[in-house]
């Protein structure tokens, strides 16, 4: 969206940067003694209706189109940036008997959007965000892309994106670290694709670490399922100076419990 400006013109830039929907192990406690992947659950139906809904909503709250998606590979955020897609790229929708809204009678148009896996969204690699019980006891997560590619909606795979993490980070990553490594990745790819708006599927960790970075140090204590912080960032472009970055601040968010920095 540009803006007049008395020096220029003016662009605004949104990022999105949202957690996955209801994981399936945190319904079914049973369910990793018979999973083959136990360490990567994947999401609930209501956690598949909770993504759909809050795409439609970003959509509406935005007021403007998002272009690109970037997504961690663990299936829950496969999944949940799969159905916010549709969510965003909803034309028609019909509610099913139950008044809930069905994904498979959605009318989506995908032409105008890109998705692209992005390693440095991944989950904290430690113990303190991935069950001791269920970890790999070897700290490899074994993930292939193109499995990953292949739960994200048709067409929209961008294979030409530049990744900035090229692998996972290392096991037992550090919390300080990991919670860098998200700020450091949303910036970057802002900085990476500055004329689009960017929604990043990743988890609470990430969530939380991008709020509070934006919120200059605000203490974030929980991220709800499918919660998400709105930044937005403007850019001059006056007659004397270079196309020029703002700082990315917290446009709007939801579902983000935090506690605020005193003065």
């Amino acid at each position: 969206m540009e803006l007049p400006d008395g020096n220029g013109w003016r662009n605004c830039q949104y990022v999105v940067v949202m957690r996955h929907g209801d994981r399936l192990d945190n319904v079914d406690p049973d369910w990793p003694a018979s999973a083959e992947r136990p360490s990567d659950p994947p999401l609930h139906p209501d956690g598949m209706d909770r993504a759909f809904a809050v795409g439609r909503r970003i959509r509406e709250d935005l007021g403007s189109p998002i272009q690109r998606v970037f997504v961690s590979p663990f299936l829950r955020c496969l999944q949940t940036a799969s159905e916010a897609v549709r969510g965003l790229c909803t034309v028609a929708y019909s509610a099913g008997d139950s008044g809930r809204v069905s994904t498979d009678a959605a009318a989506v148009d995908l032409s105008k959007i890109k998705v692209s896996v992005e390693m440095g969204l991944s989950e904290m690699l430690n113990t303190r965000a991935i069950r001791p019980n269920v970890a790999p006891k070897d700290g490899d997560f074994k993930f292939n892309v193109s499995q990953c590619e292949s739960q994200l909606p048709a067409g929209t795979i961008d294979h030409n994106a530049e990744k900035i993490y090229k692998k996972l980070p290392d096991w037992e990553e550090p919390v300080l670290a990991a919670r860098a490594r998200y700020v450091d990745v949303a910036k970057a790819l802002a900085d990476k694709y500055p004329s689009e708006n960017l929604l990043l599927v990743t988890h609470g960790e990430g969530v939380g670490s991008v709020f509070s970075a934006a919120m200059k140090g605000a203490s974030v204590y929980e991220v709800d399922y499918c919660g998400f912080t709105i930044l937005r960032r403007d850019f001059g472009f006056g007659q004397e100076q270079p196309f020029t970055p703002g700082e990315l601040t917290n446009h709007s968010d939801s579902g983000i419990k935090f506690l605020a920095t005193r003065a």
